[in-house]
């Protein structure tokens, strides 16, 4: 059974006319009860997470001062939220999604996270709306509780995983790959164990023909137990902070892609979100909603 982590915190409200499209949280669930590609019972609602998993990947100074709400302006500017206590407690929520997804995957195969994806969190400050990396934290509860030695992040967002590629510069059970905008956010760009930049405009031939070459020989080579995969669909071309020019039938490819060998090797992997910013909303939760779809068809 697909197992699909959300809670009525992922849509926490933000000041209106903020960009960040926090309706998609609550419309996409939505979507797949209403299409029947998921129902009720695929669904799971996570609690708030321990804080000593926090503090596997987060420094302990960094997260006093997000847990009292202490951080300075500047540092709540570079995370794009306005800081509150239920903005954090969403945050916590959200990865702990993202460990229980971690023994439905063992389970099933597969699980995934309603959000997530927030790898713009470093150990030591939030940026570019992420304050937890929940990818982080789930690779390292696997790694703490050895469930996994060797774990592979598959990070297909425009933007680059900049936190998660901090995070694990000096851990060599986990691999991080990221393939993403050259020219996108974040300006200064942390090394990856693999950086795939990519030029604007790229589009769905020239940008699956490089997936599809280089993760399998990911896999093959460094053979991992189980993988995170961030999945934003922000590669669209409609998207209004992406530069590349993804159509949604090449979004959903390179799912299938990742999918499929993920199935295919039999690696246990969990997907977050990640981010989608298309000017229409409706464009944003179908991508998205692919995701799933062929999720329940490849798995199940």
């Amino acid at each position: 059974m697909l197992k699909i982590a959300w809670a009525p915190e992922y849509a926490h409200p933000l000041p209106e006319g903020h960009r960040f499209p926090m309706e998609k949280y609550t419309l996409l669930p939505e979507q797949l009860l209403y299409e029947g590609t998921v129902s009720s019972e695929n669904f799971f609602r996570p609690t708030p997470l321990e804080e000593k998993w926090i503090l596997t990947t987060h420094e302990k100074s960094y997260w006093e001062k997000l847990k009292n709400q202490t951080l300075t302006p500047a540092e709540i500017r570079r995370t794009g939220f306005p800081l509150s206590e239920s903005l954090v407690r969403r945050e916590i929520i959200i990865a702990q999604g993202t460990i229980q997804a971690v023994h439905f995957a063992l389970q099933y195969g597969v699980a995934m996270n309603i959000a997530g994806g927030t790898h713009h969190a470093f150990t030591n400050r939030g940026e570019g709306f992420c304050l937890l990396n929940d990818i982080a934290i789930g690779a390292n509860y696997l790694l703490e509780t050895k469930l996994a030695q060797k774990i592979l992040v598959i990070d297909l967002d425009v933007h680059q995983g900049d936190g998660t590629a901090q995070i694990f510069q000096n851990e060599s059970r986990v691999f991080t790959f990221s393939m993403h905008g050259a020219n996108n956010y974040p300006l200064h760009k942390e090394q990856s164990d693999l950086d795939i930049p990519l030029p604007d405009s790229t589009d769905d031939k020239h940008y699956l023909s490089l997936l599809s070459t280089n993760l399998p020989q990911l896999i093959d080579i460094h053979q991992p137990e189980f993988i995170f995969f961030q999945s934003g669909v922000d590669v669209l071309a409609t998207d209004k902070l992406g530069k590349l020019s993804l159509t949604p039938d090449g979004c959903r490819e390179r799912d299938r892609i990742v999918w499929t060998l993920c199935k295919q090797h039999r690696i246990p992997v969990v997907a977050s979100m990640g981010g989608g910013y298309s000017t229409r909303i409706a464009d944003i939760v179908d991508a998205h909603a692919n995701t799933y779809r062929l999720a329940q068809e490849i798995f199940f």
